[in-house]
């Protein structure tokens, strides 16, 4: 049996309760005992951890991750990698996110149709470090929606997989069950970056969400969504869709709609790339005039009151920042737990417990992941400060004193 003790450490259960001092025993891939300060843990044969006052924590967990994106400046460039090629960029990121405290991952969308289920399928086997994996399918879309670059005269790739019609739409989402996806990813509404398909405008029909949603439920897979329009919120909701991401054009009506199922969906509103979009992108030829001009501004506002309101209704929200763009770059995602604050008025406790309590039910094992709990995974980090008052600790690589998914240290 392998053990680990980690003491003189402020453990953050994220159970919502106040940090407090003690010890935390880990045997084999479980959380075997907690103690709280003055009791000791007996375990002379572990492994033994000083956390010099630092914080214990659960693992944080990405709801919105897109590890086969390069932190590329156009999505072209992802059609333009060859597969082999892409497979080591994905397991790199892989290693990346882990580095940076990140134990799980909620795959919203892979750029290549295997990309992510290969990655999760090798890092589970132990052949290459990363987080544990939900894997999702390239983003099925419609011609002329966001994730189809093709032009007329010429035939272009990015994360897509362009289908027009429920018959289509079927199939595809039947080819990516077989290939082992865990989650269908599918593009109901446009985007600020697509001219012809703007973020306020719906994009696809319900016999289309319903035909991917209708194979979901009959394998046992859930359905993602990009979902910016009111309307495309409805038809998700309508369908059964699972997790919804941005819903940053909501009005009252969708807003009622996300409360009424509130324990059954996910939103995670990616904030983090519409920020960077706005105020860090103009190294790479997107100025904030270019993105004023798509409606960008007005898309974070409206996104950062309707997320409020959502929180305040009891909606489960969830960071995740569409990160793996030059601009706003694998690795730097725990920045989103900073924008839950800065933007959303979260509290640092709110905030970080998205990203962890939240972030194991989003995962499906919120019986086991993302809180210290005896039996629970031991998924960890420990960091050097107070995370509770100083939450960009979290985005900090030389503040995460040490790393552990599964029992097993980084």
């Amino acid at each position: 049996m392998v053990r680990t003790l980690f003491t003189n450490v402020n453990i953050l259960d994220c159970t919502g309760a106040a940090p407090f001092a003690g010890e935390v025993l880990v045997e084999n891939c479980r959380i075997a005992r907690i103690a709280r300060s003055p009791d000791k843990i007996e375990a002379a044969d572990a492994e033994r951890i000083d956390g010099r006052g630092g914080t214990l924590m659960p693992g944080l967990v990405e709801p919105h991750a897109h590890l086969s994106f390069t932190d590329m400046s156009q999505s072209t460039q992802l059609g333009e990698i060859p597969p082999e090629d892409h497979a080591l960029l994905t397991l790199r990121n892989a290693r990346v996110m882990l580095d940076h405290g990140f134990t799980s991952c909620f795959g919203a969308a892979s750029a290549k149709p295997r990309l992510d289920v290969a990655v999760r399928n090798a890092i589970e086997r132990g052949d290459f470090p990363g987080p544990r994996m939900l894997a999702a399918s390239p983003e099925m879309t419609v011609t002329g929606g966001l994730g189809d670059p093709s032009l007329s005269h010429l035939e272009r790739h990015n994360f897509g997989y362009v289908c027009d019609g429920a018959d289509e739409f079927r199939r595809a989402a039947r080819l990516f069950v077989r290939e082992g996806v865990d989650t269908l990813k599918i593009n109901i509404s446009g985007d600020a970056g697509v001219a012809w398909a703007q973020a306020h405008e719906t994009v696809m029909n319900d016999a289309e969400v319903e035909a991917v949603c209708e194979v979901a439920r009959s394998r046992g897979k859930r359905v993602a969504a990009h979902v910016r329009s009111a309307e495309s919120v409805k038809m998700a909701l309508r369908h059964g869709v699972d997790v919804l991401y941005h819903a940053t054009l909501i009005d009252d009506e969708a807003c009622a709609q996300l409360e009424a199922q509130r324990e059954r969906v996910f939103v995670a509103p990616t904030l983090g790339n519409l920020y960077t979009v706005l105020h860090e992108a103009t190294p790479w030829g997107l100025t904030s005039n270019m993105a004023c001009n798509r409606g960008v501004d007005k898309e974070l506002d409206r996104g950062i009151e309707n997320m409020r309101t959502l929180q305040r209704r009891g909606v489960r929200v969830l960071p995740g920042g569409d990160y793996g763009f030059a601009w706003n770059p694998i690795g730097a995602n725990a920045r989103d737990i900073e924008h839950f604050v800065s933007l959303l008025g979260f509290t640092p406790m709110q905030a970080i417990l998205a990203a962890t309590k939240l972030g194991g039910e989003i995962m499906m094992r919120g019986n086991e992941l993302g809180q210290i709990k005896s039996g629970f995974l031991a998924d960890l980090l420990l960091v050097d400060g107070d995370p509770l008052r100083d939450v960009t600790l979290l985005r900090q690589r030389d503040k995460l004193s040490a790393i552990m998914k599964n029992g097993v240290l980084r």
